[in-house]
């Protein structure tokens, strides 16, 4: 069994799900996120984009219903005991399935949470769920009781974060070492990605971002990969991931030379990175941090280039991005807390000049402040 963490530590996660439960008055949970599964079991698939439910009422029973190819994946990575299998068949309707257990556990006229915001809860999922269960008992959306613990890391989890940091400052390294005109984006992600897994990390919840000439511009992957110009910008995004935990970092690389207006952006971003790191301390909000990034960037007159979103959490998170709960935007209420992970992106993307300039960093929120995860240093490097 390839669990990750103590079986103390499972215990504990399942004792403050069971109380958040009681809080909520919750007789079950119905479980639809991957990481929720992964973080109360160990289970670890991408079975999710299929109808796939856990299962865990007040008495303490967890119970999976999923596919016949998760039975032995269950198995192996998790400490689930009772796995059912629904049968793939025409006209299935899995729903019947979790009935039946839901009948064995006397669920029936009792309040059962579910965790709608999930990507394996597809419309078509929700809608036979709902029609499932009209009648048969009261359905209450609980997509963040679970996450709201996940956002918070324990001591076993913060040593994964930072194994993923350390993947992530050599993915630079990597970076750092092929960028230079005439060289592919291609061959510059697969270096960065081979160190990662060569390290022992993981594939990343979501691709690595690349971006040249007028990709450097763009904020997600795309498939053209270019060959760099004698004078160019490269853009790159990517992450650690060390079982599934994440650790981001952002950057634009000039080619060549650097424009003034590059180094211009570089040191907006940098102080814009450096005012919000003194933001992002216990008792602040999500949206104090936000609201220090917009001011710095539209002091400088960054304001057409900035994005409306800073940041957000980082953890264990399953395809298809490794962005969590909460983001860092204007108005977020989210009280910062020690144990948090944030990514904080700054990012300028200046179409009138067809520049782009970023910069990425992951903190870990302590007791008295924050620690910055990546050991890189924040200059402008110029290839």
């Amino acid at each position: 069994m390839a669990l990750h963490f103590s079986k103390q530590e499972f215990e504990k996660r399942k004792l403050a799900t069971l109380e958040s439960m009681k809080e909520q008055n919750l007789d079950a949970l119905l479980m639809f996120r991957q990481e929720s599964m992964f973080w109360l079991t160990g289970y670890d698939t991408f079975g999710y984009v299929f109808f796939q439910t856990l299962i865990l009422d007040q008495k303490g029973n967890i119970i999976l219903l999923t596919r016949a190819p998760d039975l032995r994946q269950a198995q192996n990575t998790s400490n689930i005991e009772d796995i059912r299998i629904w049968v793939d068949k025409d006209q299935s309707n899995p729903t019947d399935d979790l009935k039946i257990v839901l009948n064995e556990l006397n669920l029936k006229d009792k309040k059962i949470g579910v965790e709608y915001e999930s990507y394996g809860m597809t419309g078509r999922n929700a809608l036979r769920l709902n029609k499932s269960l009209e009648g048969y008992c009261e359905v209450e959306d609980q997509s963040e009781l679970i996450t709201k613990h996940r956002v918070v890391k324990s001591t076993e989890e913060i040593v994964y974060v930072k194994k993923a940091a350390e993947l992530a400052d050599q993915a630079l390294d990597e970076a750092w070492k092929y960028a230079k005109a005439g060289a592919s984006e291609a061959k510059i992600l697969a270096e960065m990605q081979r160190v990662v897994l060569e390290g022992g990390g993981d594939y990343p919840a979501n691709e690595y971002i690349i971006g040249s000439g007028h990709n450097a511009l763009l904020c997600r992957y795309q498939s053209e990969k270019r060959i760099l110009s004698d004078t160019d910008q490269l853009t790159i995004e990517w992450a650690g991931t060390y079982k599934h935990y994440h650790s981001a970092m952002f950057r634009t690389i000039p080619i060549g030379k650097a424009d003034p207006k590059h180094i211009k952006m570089h040191e907006a971003c940098l102080e814009a990175l450096s005012n919000c790191a003194k933001t992002l301390i216990p008792g602040k909000t999500a949206g104090d941090v936000f609201d220090i990034h917009a001011k710095t960037f539209d002091d400088l007159g960054f304001n057409k280039s900035r994005m409306n979103a800073c940041g957000y959490s980082l953890g264990t998170t399953f395809s298809p991005n490794w962005m969590d709960w909460p983001m860092l935007y204007i108005g977020n209420p989210y009280i910062i807390e020690p144990g948090n992970v944030f990514f904080m992106h700054m990012i300028l993307m200046d179409s009138d000049n067809g520049l782009a300039m970023n910069l990425g960093e992951t903190y870990l929120v302590t007791k008295n402040g924050n620690e910055r995860l990546g050991k890189q240093k924040l200059d402008l490097v110029v290839l």
